[in-house]
């Protein structure tokens, strides 16, 4: 996987047992991208300012073994498929010994502020080529 992201597992994010809640890796997944995104010279708000915004349309998870308290967690993330109007992302979270906690993925729409679809090759091309060379370095 292209992009790394370490978190830190907070107190907070875990059960009794001190193991992630399994609707933590959702937010791990997100932050992961998030970042992919700001490194590729796309922040969030920076697309937001120019119209473009990326609801999310599906979220995926499969739960191997556990994360832990305090245990600092690298979650790698990729884009896997870019079409006209969205984009697939795969994730995968690794414990700091390197197993392999969960994978997953999530889709995106490329909308505007009214959530009406934005075909980023014609209408954004700049942006566009950022996304296709984030997809082409895999």
């Amino acid at each position: 996987m292209k992009f790394e992201a370490k978190i830190r597992v907070q107190y907070y994010e875990t059960d009794s047992m001190g193991i992630v809640h399994h609707s933590n890796y959702i937010r791990y997944f997100e932050t992961a991208r998030t970042e992919m995104m700001r490194e590729a010279g796309l922040p969030y708000d920076a697309m937001e300012k120019a119209g473009v915004w990326m609801p999310v349309l599906s979220v995926n998870v499969e739960y191997k073994m556990p994360a832990l308290y305090d245990e600092v967690i690298s979650v790698f993330c990729r884009i896997e498929k870019l079409r006209g109007a969205s984009l697939d992302v795969a994730y995968e979270v690794r414990g700091e010994d390197g197993r392999l906690c969960a994978v997953g993925s999530s889709s995106h729409g490329f909308t505007d502020p009214d959530l009406k679809p934005v075909r980023m090759k014609k209408e954004q091309p700049e942006m566009y080529e950022v996304f296709s060379r984030m997809a082409s370095e895999e």
